[in-house]
């Protein structure tokens, strides 16, 4: 347990450290020239779909591929979700009382969710799936994603994908939508989402 826990710290400290890098990413909409993916998007599995790729994944095999929202709550409540997801099972989250502030990101602090790989195998067991099931997991802009698979790869999956742009994309760098999540992702690709939660399918610490 305290190895576990001193993993997904120093996890959260490295994703963190570099998050303020995917502003710099320059992803086209559909990409798919994955060795040119920037790093901050890349896992060690090197699995990645598009949004696109992702949605036809799930919808040609939807008992068969598990596809997982790892944003926090907040984020699925105010920004919306994929409906279709199978869960949602955030990766890290805010504390239940947001008292602390992050200088650097100029957001609350995130911690991380040590409830992560036992809420998802709880829910790939309830789908009747187990480690060798394709996995897909979308977060914000397809940095979590990756960190995230490389905690499952540690923890013997192996077909685990990242969304690598994500829910809400990557950030524009200039023009009149500049600083808006407006270059790629789910939402831009106009795929199923909705501001519409099933509780049944929410994340409720354990």
């Amino acid at each position: 347990m305290m190895k576990t826990k001193l993993f997904n710290n120093a996890l959260l400290a490295g994703l963190l450290a570099v998050s303020s890098l995917a502003f710099a990413a320059d992803w086209a909409p559909g990409a798919v020239d994955w060795e040119k993916l920037p790093e901050i998007k890349k896992s060690k599995l090197g699995l990645y779909l598009t949004p696109q790729q992702a949605w036809d994944m799930k919808k040609a095999n939807p008992k068969g591929v598990a596809l997982f929202d790892i944003r926090t709550r907040a984020e699925a409540m105010y920004v919306g979700w994929p409906g279709d997801a199978d869960a949602l099972v955030p990766f890290v989250e805010h504390p239940e009382i947001m008292t602390d502030w992050d200088d650097k990101r100029h957001m609350y602090k995130l911690e991380p969710n040590q409830d992560f790989v036992p809420e998802l195998e709880r829910r790939l067991k309830d789908m009747g799936l187990g480690k060798d099931a394709t996995i897909i997991l979308v977060c914000r802009s397809g940095d979590r994603s990756s960190k995230a698979a490389d905690r499952l790869q540690m923890a013997g999956y192996g077909k685990v994908y990242s969304v690598a742009e994500g829910f809400e994309g990557d950030t524009a760098k200039e023009g009149p939508k500049a600083g808006q999540r407006a270059v790629n992702g789910w939402k831009n690709a106009n795929l199923p989402w909705t501001y519409k939660l099933d509780k049944a399918k929410m994340y409720f610490p354990r």
